[in-house]
């Protein structure tokens, strides 16, 4: 592709955390027409709020898995680019591990079934980190082997060969990208809560903060706006296709060290801290090589852990606040 002015845009997931921040990355960038489809599960209306008045973005509540309504969204023009980020979180995992992995795949064959029947042109497939399970080799390149610990993780691993399979089979231009642990403004503040959103409500709220296990695992942390950016050189890179590409900040923080940040961020770096026992199958060692997203597109994590943290919990204090439940 040439570049991404004019494009016309699927976004499945879209009214999510990432989803949202990439649609506003899209239209800074020119294109022609959005459509988002969210079942709401995650994603809320609010996150796209400031955009729907535009005439170039339509938000429609719809199911993923439902081929027919997708083939109803692409009509008789297909899509330029189509953007995959509909997923069953890892927390729901723990508690209903077989619903999480059937709607994770369900969901991404489908999205390839509508690709496959001319759709889009080409599928941006959203995985994650937790494909690698606890690094083996540090820092973790694209050929870390799949080492799922948790059902999700498994569903993701999954997606990434269900979307590729696609591209060696039937031609479609596939292009897989992989954020590690993305955080920043919209981040989910419910049930399924991470752990920054998790740390922020519980000190605005009065609470201690909680922490599994020891703290002393490991994880690599990138601001939504880089994830958004290197995605956005990715997508029209024809070098690109067929390959997944990390998206990191390519440095390594306890979640010890990351509570310390967001307290200090918060202006309590005294605030209590209660370690509880470890989740069930958490990974230990996380931390990115993002050599080949600086390869391919030239791409330079801009936003460090500490200024992100300033701009998160600034959002977050501009939000009614709730008791959350333990991070999972």
């Amino acid at each position: 592709m040439s570049g991404l002015s004019g494009a016309s845009c699927l976004v499945c997931g879209g009214a999510g955390f990432i989803g949202s921040h990439l649609v506003d990355g899209l239209l800074d960038r020119g294109v022609s027409s959005i459509q988002v489809i969210d079942d709401f599960s995650l994603g809320r209306r609010e996150n796209l709020a400031p955009v729907l008045e535009r005439s170039d973005i339509v938000l429609v509540e719809g199911d993923c898995t439902d081929l027919e309504g997708l083939k109803r969204l692409a009509g008789a023009r297909p899509f330029d680019l189509c953007f995959n980020l509909a997923v069953i979180p890892l927390p729901a995992s723990l508690e209903d591990p077989r619903p999480t992995v059937d709607r994770n795949v369900a969901m991404t064959s489908a999205v390839c079934e509508l690709g496959r029947v001319g759709g889009y042109s080409r599928l941006l497939q959203f995985s994650s980190s937790e494909v690698y399970g606890t690094a083996e080799v540090l820092p973790m390149s694209e050929e870390h082997p799949f080492r799922p610990t948790t059902p999700y993780a498994a569903s993701k691993a999954a997606t990434d060969l269900v979307a590729l399979s696609y591209g060696a089979t039937f031609g479609l231009e596939v292009a897989v990208v992989r954020p590690f642990n993305a955080f920043g403004p919209r981040q989910n503040p419910g049930i399924y809560a991470g752990l920054i959103p998790v740390v922020i409500n519980r000190v605005l709220t009065g609470e201690p903060v909680i922490v599994h296990g020891d703290g002393e695992q490991t994880r690599d942390y990138v601001f939504v706006s880089d994830v958004v950016a290197a995605t956005l050189s990715i997508a029209i890179l024809d070098a690109a296709l067929g390959r997944s590409v990390n998206i990191a900040s390519g440095s390594e923080r306890t979640v010890n060290e990351l509570v310390a940040a967001i307290l200090h961020a918060l202006g309590e770096p005294d605030w209590p801290v209660v370690h509880v026992d470890p989740r069930p199958g958490d990974v230990r060692r996380l931390l990115g090589d993002i050599t080949l997203a600086r390869d391919l597109g030239g791409y330079r994590p801009e936003v460090t852990l500490e200024t992100g943290l300033l701009e998160t919990v600034g959002w977050y204090r501009s939000r009614p606040m709730r008791t959350l439940p333990e991070p999972r």
